[in-house]
């Protein structure tokens, strides 16, 4: 097999050849036909990611055919088509991942490479509707957004959301859900370009973060959000305290601009805010988003298909973070 591998952070990944995995006994092999790129992956070259173990081979996301089982595992599983649930080891409560959780690509090895081990548990049959590269996409932005969205926003049709920093994958699923759920969606990007086609998705409009008064043309164009889904966090936190509906939710995947530099704590008790956070999800999660994503017929945006040999530069591209959608990894078995 080949393997995409970080045997050093801020170096390039090495392409190397490996010994074919065998699978344990509740374990299966899968043949991976497309990965995709998450910022877990770029964060983890940077050496800025807790608990890194090298080498590795990165990739949480992945889809594929399983070409060989354990010994129990039901024989059935074998030359399905699936898709892989990244969150391992959750635990038993649907509130919170336990102390053991990791996530597929660190420290287990992943999915940049033509073959992948994993936990026959952790094995969900494709969606028919989506091709390989778009079923691929679909795992951890996917149940991130959904339990973001549902599980911990407890959104509703009807309610006014606002998704901050549209374009990444995440908010381009969390976009798409509310939209499918019935909700009027707003967002923000400091892109026009990016705005417009969160337009083209259903968004009702969007604002430009970068202006100093932006929540402020939002809550009169829009009104005051129900719920925000917010990955930023930072300076900018104080304004969604502001424009918060009163009763409203704000739940936070992330923190990319770090911790905010205050909280108006009269703000949140006065107006009854629910500050929530939210980190990937759990097995149910993932089946209510599977599930979800069959009956809306809902399909990833891609923004770019890199072969495997191409994915450091898929990686770079992260950095800078161009992309509205997902980058996906095309891995060629010959």
């Amino acid at each position: 097999m080949q393997a995409l591998t970080l045997k050093q952070t801020k170096s390039p990944l090495e392409l190397l050849e490996r010994s074919d995995p065998e699978p344990q006994a509740d374990e299966v092999v899968v043949q991976l036909v497309a990965a995709a790129l998450n910022r877990r992956d770029y964060w983890i070259t940077q050496g800025m990611y807790p608990g890194i173990e090298l080498p590795v081979v990165l990739g949480s996301d992945g889809a594929g055919i399983v070409v060989q089982t354990g010994s129990h595992v039901d024989a059935s599983w074998k030359n399905r088509e699936v898709i892989i649930d990244p969150a391992l080891n959750w635990g038993n409560s649907p509130s919170v991942q336990s102390e053991q959780f990791t996530i597929l690509g660190l420290p287990h090895d992943g999915t940049f490479a033509t073959h992948v081990v994993i936990a026959a548990s952790q094995l969900h049959v494709k969606p028919k509707h989506l091709n390989w590269h778009e079923a691929a996409a679909l795992p951890l932005a996917g149940v991130t957004a959904y339990r973001a969205l549902f599980s911990q926003g407890g959104l509703q049709s009807g309610e006014t959301v606002l998704i901050t920093g549209i374009g990444g994958g995440v908010a381009t699923f969390a976009l798409q859900f509310a939209v499918a759920a019935g909700a009027d969606v707003w967002v923000t990007s400091s892109s026009p370009e990016k705005i417009q086609r969160a337009i083209e998705l259903g968004a009702k409009g969007g604002f430009n973060y970068g202006e100093e008064d932006w929540h402020r043309k939002l809550a009169k164009s829009a009104g005051n959000p129900d719920l925000i889904i917010d990955s930023a966090g930072g300076p900018g936190y104080s304004a969604l305290l502001t424009i918060a509906a009163p009763g409203g939710r704000i739940v936070n995947y992330g923190a990319t601009a770090g911790p905010p530099e205050k909280i108006d704590l009269f703000k949140v008790f006065w107006k009854q805010l629910r500050l929530q956070g939210s980190t990937m999800g759990s097995p149910r999660d993932f089946q209510q988003m599977l599930s979800f994503v069959e009956k809306h017929k809902i399909r990833p945006v891609i923004d770019r298909v890199f072969p495997l040999s191409e994915g450091n530069e898929a990686i770079r591209m992260m950095k800078v973070s161009p992309q509205f959608g997902k980058y996906v990894l095309s891995i060629d078995q010959d």
